[in-house]
């Protein structure tokens, strides 16, 4: 008894085949129409870089760590983003604000190495939405492509936006 749940499965014809068929040419012609049908089809290929398909409000690409008004990082070094990150790839140290670094960190304690592996990362936001001093957000733009494996694993020079001349100035 042969049981068959998804009504998918088609019984095997074992007929032999007539002349016709062993030749195979009403085969071949069948898939020379869906050939001929495909190359008068408008392409899905573009000439990228010269042309660039948008992206979706809701893309997330290369993170970013941010700035506040007076130039200065606003990362604490809390750690909720490296504990939200599914992949782990999200790693830092912290470190305590000396004297005369008031221009340099907003709170008492700043990230002193923060390390974010793009091989790991999925892209999910999460690390973006944990941050309650919003320090960290995904940009709308693509990780470029490396052949090194370190050239992946950006650290916090890498991923900090540089100081505008108007933040300088204040300083």
């Amino acid at each position: 008894m042969q049981y068959n749940i998804s009504k998918k499965a088609k019984p095997v014809d074992r007929h032999p085949m007539t002349f016709m068929e062993s030749l195979y040419i009403p085969t071949i012609a069948k898939g020379l129409t869906i050939t001929l049908g495909h190359i008068f089809k408008k392409k899905a290929t573009i000439n990228y870089p010269e042309v660039q398909r948008p992206f979706s409000s809701t893309f997330r690409g290369l993170h970013i760590l941010n700035r506040d008004e007076q130039g200065r990082e606003r990362c604490t070094a809390c750690g909720l983003c490296a504990l939200s990150c599914p992949a782990e790839a999200i790693t830092m140290e912290s470190a305590e604000r000396k004297a005369g670094e008031e221009h340099l960190y907003r709170e008492e304690k700043y990230a002193a190495k923060y390390e974010i592996n793009m091989l790991r990362c999925i892209f999910c936001g999460l690390c973006e939405e944990a941050c309650p001093k919003d320090a960290i957000y995904l940009t709308q733009t693509f990780a470029p492509a490396n052949f090194e494996r370190k050239g992946f694993i950006y650290k916090k020079d890498d991923l900090l936006i540089p100081e505008t001349e108007a933040s300088k100035k204040l300083n």
